[in-house]
């Protein structure tokens, strides 16, 4: 499978380096909307899709005004969507059999209406979290207007039996999908959050979705987060425990297994852009090992 790593939209929220961390850039933030695209054997694979079309030409009242305007300030364009992404790459939207989603926060389902063919792969808890809107957080984060027409999901319980992955529990094989192709539950940020791990040739990538936000999270020495991340985790948190227990358990797979599995989230920008270059040049050292030198901004 060839795995392709896409930026389905950037957003700039204000706070600069106190909230992306970067040394020498001026003016808001950068964070991506990373998100993957696989070429299997029987059609292409989206792991999350970010923003889409229709966000970019309704973002009222698609998007909540508190994360349009306020908290994370999406550069939206119909250039950064996948499926224009994708279009350029010279495929179309019916090629996109199957859509995988770590889960249905409005940066991450947007594109949904994009790709109406495919199959949308999630958690149960985050499809039912999302659908009751229990707390008024939860009526701005999850968008309904993003996935009110889908009809194909296929939800997957997230305890009970499952296989074991590097230590991980219940870890899902997907229906349809090759064995290369996991969720594994990585609850927290919303109760029904996951993980996507998909084996390539050498070894493992794993998109743990917002498990985390910044590569310092994931140093094996000490932990490292900037301000305003570490106050955006807190806020959008379902369960704060559950969250510290699965960064913690995948800063332990980093440090025990990171030669095998390479580990990144959906917002750290420098994440991006090194598995970007990556993919451009196989050759280049491990991801992993390159962030784990990058000097401490904030403790």
């Amino acid at each position: 499978m060839r795995i392709h790593h896409l930026n389905c939209t950037t957003m700039c929220p204000p706070g600069g380096r106190l909230v992306d961390g970067r040394k020498g850039f001026t003016g808001p933030a950068a964070l991506t909307c990373h998100c993957l695209l696989v070429e299997g054997r029987r059609g292409l694979i989206l792991v999350d899709t970010g923003f889409g079309l229709e966000d970019v030409r309704h973002r009222r009242p698609r998007l909540s005004p508190l994360f349009l305007d306020l908290l994370t300030r999406p550069q939206l364009s119909e250039g950064s969507t996948a499926i224009r992404q994708l279009e350029r790459m010279g495929f179309q939207a019916r090629d996109v059999r199957d859509i995988v989603l770590t889960h249905l926060d409005f940066d991450h389902a947007g594109g949904l209406d994009d790709f109406p063919h495919a199959r949308v792969h999630l958690l149960s808890d985050e499809y039912q979290g999302a659908v009751a809107q229990a707390t008024p957080l939860d009526r701005r984060r999850y968008r309904p207007l993003q996935w009110m027409h889908e009809t194909q999901w296929v939800t997957y319980p997230s305890g009970g039996d499952g296989e074991r992955w590097f230590g991980f529990e219940c870890v899902r094989d997907l229906t349809g999908l090759p064995p290369e192709i996991l969720l594994v539950p990585l609850p927290g940020h919303t109760l029904g959050h996951a993980g996507v791990a998909i084996q390539n040739g050498s070894g493992w990538l794993l998109h743990a979705g917002d498990a985390y936000f910044y590569h310092g999270e994931m140093a094996p020495d000490r932990y490292r987060c900037t301000p305003g991340l570490r106050a955006y985790q807190k806020l959008m948190q379902k369960d704060g425990y559950l969250r510290w227990h699965n960064m913690r358990r995948l800063r332990e797979l980093v440090r025990r297994h990171g030669r095998d599995v390479t580990v990144f989230c959906a917002h750290d920008s420098l994440e991006f852009e090194l598995l970007e270059e990556q993919e451009k040049a196989p050759e280049l050292s491990s991801l992993r090992a390159f962030v784990d030198t990058q000097p401490p901004l904030h403790a």
